[in-house]
C-alpha cells in the first residue's frame, strides 16, 4: 500500500524504508508477511521532521493548494479535532478534517478540489460553507463555536 501511495514500484518502496529505518527515521515491524512502518518518535529529529513533512504535503498544505484557487473563496479554515491536534490539544487522532469556507464559492468546483485533497491526505474531508456576512456575525452561534477552540487559517 505504502507503495501504491507514493507512487513507486513495491521494491524501490521497500529500499527507502530499510534506509530511512538504518536512519532511525522508521521503525518497522512484522505482522505475518505485512511489515508495517512508523515513524520513530524516540529519533530527536522526529518533531523538526514531522513539522517539515507537515507544512510541505500535510493536510494545511494540501487543503490551500487545492483549496484556495477556487473563485469566491474568500477565507479558508481548518477545524475541529484535526486543528485541535495540530495546535497541541491531547486527544485521539482524528478520523477526518473538517474544512470552513468563507465565501460563496463554486460549490462544484469546491467539492471536486475537496475530493482531491481527500486523495492526497488519506482521511475524509468536510466542507462547510458560510458567507462573509455569516464569518463576519456576532450572532451566528457556529461561528460563534468557532472562533472558541482551535482554528487554522490556510488564507
Amino acid at each position: 500500500m505504502l507503495a501504491t501511495r507514493a507512487g513507486t514500484s513495491l521494491p524501490t518502496a521497500l529500499r527507502e524504508v530499510d534506509r530511512a529505518e538504518a536512519a532511525r527515521i522508521v521503525t518497522t515491524r512484522r505482522l505475518g508477511n505485512t511489515r508495517l512502518v512508523r515513524a520513530d518518535t524516540t529519533n530527536p529529529l522526529y518533531r523538526p521532521y514531522s513539522e517539515i513533512v507537515l507544512a510541505t504535503y500535510g493536510a494545511p498544505a494540501v487543503l490551500a493548494y487545492e483549496l484556495a484557487g477556487i473563485s469566491g473563496v474568500e477565507r479558508l479554515f481548518i477545524f475541529g479535532s484535526w486543528a485541535a491536534r495540530y495546535m497541541g490539544e491531547a486527544g485521539r487522532a482524528p478520523n477526518d478534517i473538517d474544512v470552513l469556507v468563507v465565501g460563496g464559492p463554486d460549490r462544484e468546483a469546491l467539492y471536486e478540489a475537496a475530493e482531491r485533497a481527500e486523495q492526497r491526505i488519506g482521511l475524509p474531508v468536510q466542507v462547510t460553507v458560510r458567507s462573509a456576512l455569516a464569518w463576519g456575525s456576532a450572532t451566528d452561534t457556529f461561528i460563534a463555536e468557532l472562533r472558541s477552540r482551535p482554528l487554522v487559517s490556510l488564507l
